[in-house]
């Protein structure tokens, strides 16, 4: 154990920096030390949120200073740039790096760094109690050996460690001298520059490690430098190094950790092993992606196959109750208008949105959630991430992707996950070419009865086939219109970004299932119902208003058929978008409402009736494709419109992502239109 020779105190306070890698228990450290002694705001010129505290320790006060979680000084968001900025230029005293027992290795690049800058560095290691559940161990005494740093055990939820960690903190303050920590060696190259720019800046770095400065020059890392020259009050030459170093610097960190982690991390060799083991098949070049896609078809069969028997039960049970409520409101002699406006309108409309939602929704987001809590969804943003790189995107934009499936406004609000403003604004553009779960009942019924219409054993595997294609059509127009977007008018290249792979966990079925339906199925079906209501009224309105006996509903379909022919579809099914524009779940009830010309939906025992019906109204094979091209590429919904305004603060880009997806389902549904009437 490192011991120090403390000096005379001359400062009532010491400031200190917590970093660390997210979710290590930093802020239940923080918390554990300060206590309610402490306060929130915003770093200076920035939105990220701070929290500074308080504690006490043999009469010595300390300062804490919570900085953003980070895994790399080499700042990219807006949150590793607070984080760096405070532990390179905060003037601390000290700085503590909070790490996780069960992947050290990982920490420990943090660690690295935030030595190579503070020499006066605590290193705490937490959640021991679940790295010891997983039969890990960590040397605590063999990597203070190798840090030459102070190296704390705790237990933050516990309070276990925390005293002496106070001591050790306390004793390195009071240092008379910074400790030597380990030095991490590039390249020789590198280190031979190093060596060269080190006396060119002695005389004006008097705050920061040398070492550390010229590193950075030799980076050309400009925004550091220019923060450095801030901080020193001097100016800095500039070197032309040969080559970007930037990664073969980041190389040499990594090796440190890995060879660091080796000496003092003993794992459990039956559960590292498994844990590799999958991750080398999962995201593997060779079968990662279509394990991905294989997973995905399979979700889409049980949510298909599973959802028939009790979409088609729920759909028998709310319209036999509606039955059952118009005759009551009829056996009170109420104006047949009444009974229309209720059932026919917003009641019909309300039940047909339930009975076609709820059963695939309860079945498919309990399915994606235990595919979550298992660790499973950032490994198919690892996948995907050189597909968005090919197309200048950034790769966690498949996280929002992923997001858009359950609703497309909840995927446009998760692209604040993405850092930088011309990706993100990518990411919020393109989130609607992927097809939310209002869009799906359509898809699925479309698919069913035009495409798959045999009842074989193999026709519900035929019809995820065909769902599973047009979904990955959808992703695939996502990469291309990035590409272009990337090309034309949000040129850049693409930004790397760490992506943290969580350890496989045992998913706990019962949390899974309660949260799911509670969270995402009962939100999503509530705001569809929310919306349905209101629709229901106005399309029963226009149904039964008549200009020289054609109603509004129909007089607005014979407007817009020839747009509709020319895309190979209606003025109905056109018209039905257009209202749908609320919500994307009521499309097929407003088509039909105007092909029965009735004001109101007919209880339709089964899909070949639907069938029938759409075929006696001109319906045939083409049809239905650029039916369900245009229902996967047309706008978004109101929601989600005003979700992009929101998150842009722009209409120009609200409107450009109006556009985008009608544009490409027009040009689409125009061309299969054209080959279907020449060639077929």
């Amino acid at each position: 154990m490192i011991k120090f020779k403390r000096s005379e105190i001359t400062v009532e306070k010491s400031v200190i920096s917590l970093a660390g890698n997210p979710n290590v228990g930093k802020s239940t450290l923080f918390n554990a030390l300060t206590g309610m002694n402490q306060h929130t705001g915003n770093w200076a010129g920035k939105t990220v949120s701070n929290a500074t505290g308080e504690f006490e320790y043999q009469g010595h006060k300390f300062i804490l200073e919570d900085v953003p979680g980070t895994y790399s000084l080499r700042a990219v968001s807006a949150e590793e740039e607070c984080a760096r900025d405070f532990i390179c230029f905060g003037n601390a005293d000290a700085s503590i790096v909070v790490c996780d027992a069960t992947c050290l290795e990982r920490n420990l690049n943090l660690v690295l760094q935030t030595i190579e800058v503070c020499p006066k560095t605590l290193v705490c290691i937490n959640l021991l109690d679940e790295a010891e559940s997983k039969g890990i161990k960590v040397d605590t005494e063999r990597l203070e050996d190798i840090l030459k740093v102070p190296v704390c055990r705790i237990t933050a939820r516990t309070g276990d460690g925390i005293s002496e960690m106070c001591g050790r903190l306390y004793d390195m303050v009071l240092l008379e001298e910074s400790p030597e920590p380990v030095k991490i060696l590039y390249d020789e190259d590198i280190e031979n520059a190093i060596e060269k720019i080190i006396p060119k800046i002695s005389e004006k770095i008097k705050k920061l490690p040398l070492r550390f400065t010229a590193l950075k020059i030799l980076e050309n890392d400009e925004k550091t430098i220019h923060k450095i020259e801030e901080y020193e009050n001097t100016e800095l030459l500039r070197t032309e190094y040969p080559e970007d170093i930037s990664d073969s610097v980041t190389a040499s960190v990594i090796r440190k950790a890995e060879e660091i982690a080796g000496e003092c991390v003993e794992t459990g060799d039956r559960a590292y092993k498994r844990d590799r083991m999958i991750d080398d098949i999962i995201t593997g070049r060779r079968f990662g992606i279509p394990l991905m896609i294989l997973m995905l078809g399979l979700i889409l069969w049980i949510t298909i196959e599973g959802a028939n028997v009790p979409s088609e039960i729920l759909s028998g049970f709310l319209f036999g109750i509606g039955d059952k409520l118009s005759e009551l409101i009829l056996s009170t002699n109420a104006p047949e208008w009444v009974e229309g406006v209720l059932i026919q309108g917003i009641y019909k409309v309300l039940a047909w949105v339930v009975s076609v939602m709820l059963p695939p929704m309860a079945i498919f987001f309990p399915l994606f959630t235990l595919l979550e809590d298992f660790g499973y969804l950032p490994r198919v943003a690892f996948n995907l991430d050189r597909c968005f790189k090919c197309a200048n995107a950034c790769g966690k934009q498949s996280l929002t992707m992923c997001m858009g499936f359950g609703c497309n406004a909840v995927g446009v609000t998760g692209c604040r996950i993405i850092d930088s403003p011309r990706e993100r604004l990518i990411a919020i553009l393109t989130n609607n070419f992927v097809p939310c779960n209002g869009r799906f009942p359509a898809i699925i019924a479309i698919i069913s009865m035009f495409l798959i219409t045999s009842e074989s054993a193999f026709s519900s595997f035929l019809s995820s086939g065909i769902l599973l294609l047009t979904i990955l059509s959808g992703i695939a127009m996502t990469l291309i219109i990035s590409k272009l977007l990337s090309m034309t008018i949000l040129k850049g290249i693409p930004s790397s970004f760490t992506l943290e792979l969580p350890p496989y966990r045992k998913p706990q079925f019962s949390k899974v299932i309660i949260r799911s339906i509670l969270d995402r199925t009962i939100f999503v079906l509530g705001r569809a119902c929310i919306v349905a209501v209101p629709s229901g009224l106005i399309i029963w309105i226009l149904a039964n208003t008549d200009i020289n006996g054609i109603s509004l509903l129909n007089r607005f379909s014979e407007f817009l058929q020839p747009l509709g022919n020319f895309m190979g579809l209606d003025g109905t099914i056109l018209l039905a978008f257009i209202l749908g524009f609320p919500a994307n779940e009521i499309v097929i009830p407003i088509i039909i409402m105007t092909y029965l010309s009735e004001g109101s939906i007919l209880e339709l025992s089964d899909l070949n009736e639907l069938r029938e019906l759409f075929i006696n109204n001109g319906w045939d094979i083409s049809t239905a494709v650029c039916m369900l091209i245009f229902t996967l590429f047309h706008f978004p919904c109101s929601t989600t419109c005003l979700t992009i305004k929101k998150e842009t603060g722009s209409i120009k880009w609200t409107a450009i992502a109006f556009i985008l997806p009608v544009a490409v389902g027009i040009i689409l549904c125009s061309a299969v239109n054209f080959v279907f009437h020449i060639f077929i």
